[in-house]
């Protein structure tokens, strides 16, 4: 259900200014401001912010943890409503990550009071409201600012079992990596702000956006498997490398297999790359093996900034089909195999055509 509000004097992507990306920093400056935190001497602090994983999780008692994420960016569609939902789906996706249960959500919104209408703001928030409620989560609150860039997103607490968290630390030689949504939303949000993105190729984008990760974690508890991340704006080649570094070792990723959003290959061709896109590029390109006959097209999607994008699961070869085939079952059907984890080489991340 989209959004019943009249196309305002300003379009709402007009107040993003970060050229279609998700407004992420880039992940090599993220990396250097980090490297020197001091680390929690904490012995309940399970997850923390080693390793880049994708909340905090800290223990209350030994069968219950909390785990905590935020996440916000300005729009990247003009429907206030829309824009409200895959903001939504983007936070919560991070509690899936961990296996854990959204419970609470803090809106955070910046909002530019003197030039967009009160009822933009009303319909942005009514879209994060009916994604929290399809989560089974409550907003309990929240915080705004005056900005000159419309921004909204959620701050997420969930709960888990300590026993049955995934993280992205425990990948191991011999599994297979398994990718539970298409790629290619980077493009979308590109195109679309250039009015140059078909209407069916939008939708299908927005259809995977709003989408909650809900039903590929619980495949993935299903099956039992060894590490989780889920893919955002440092692109499927930036969170696997974080992944293969985490688990101390090195992961295989091949382009040919790569699934892609109706359209969005013909997005690539045409240059629709975000700044995010580029970005994320420059950072692996150096820290990465891919041979020179990797098709330039196909393999831009690795680099491809996501909103609200799907689980990167390694699971043991085994449990692979399995898996597949309960993602599929329960409409997650561009699931499918990317990858795999060998031995740690000197290079943790390597591209095949």
């Amino acid at each position: 259900m989209q959004s019943s509000v009249d196309s305002d004097a300003k379009r709402l992507t007009e107040y993003a200014r970060c050229g279609g990306c998700a407004g992420k920093i880039p992940v090599g400056i993220v990396a250097q401001a980090v490297a020197n935190l001091p680390p929690s001497n904490d012995p309940d602090l399970l997850v923390g912010v080693d390793h880049f994983s994708d909340a905090g999780v800290y223990r209350l008692r030994d069968d219950l943890a909390i785990v905590n994420t935020v996440d916000f960016f300005p729009p990247m569609v003009d429907d206030p409503f829309t824009f409200g939902q895959i903001a939504a789906a983007n936070a919560l996706s991070d509690v899936y990550a961990m296996a854990a249960d959204p419970k609470t959500a803090l809106n955070i919104v910046a909002f530019p009071d003197n030039e967009a209408e009160s009822d933009v703001l009303h319909e942005i928030l009514r879209g994060g409201a009916d994604r929290v409620a399809e989560a089974g989560a409550v907003i309990v609150g929240g915080h705004s600012l005056r900005d000159e860039e419309i921004k909204y997103g959620l701050a997420v607490t969930g709960v888990v079992d300590p026993a049955h968290m995934f993280t992205n630390t425990g990948a191991r030689p011999g599994d297979q990596l398994i990718l539970t949504k298409a790629l290619g939303t980077g493009f979308v949000a590109s195109s679309y702000r250039e009015g140059k993105c078909p209407d069916e190729v939008l939708n299908a984008a927005i259809s995977g956006m709003i989408q909650l990760n809900r039903d590929a974690r619980d495949a993935a508890l299903s099956v039992g498997v060894h590490a989780v991340t889920d893919i955002t704006g440092f692109g499927l080649a930036g969170h696997a490398r974080e992944m293969a570094d985490a688990s101390n070792v090195s992961i295989v990723l091949e382009v040919c297999r790569l699934p892609m959003l109706h359209g969005t290959k013909a997005l690539s061709r045409d240059g629709h790359h975000s700044r995010a896109t580029h970005s994320n590029r420059e950072f692996l390109e150096t820290r990465m093996v891919m041979p020179e006959n990797v098709d330039a097209v196909s393999s831009a999607f690795l680099f491809d900034a996501q909103t609200s994008g799907g689980l990167l699961i390694a699971v043991p070869e085994i449990r692979t089909d399995e898996l597949v085939e309960r993602c599929h079952d329960v409409g997650l059907i561009t699931t499918t195999i990317v990858g795999h984890i060998e031995d740690r080489r000197d290079t943790t991340l390597l591209i095949k055509p």
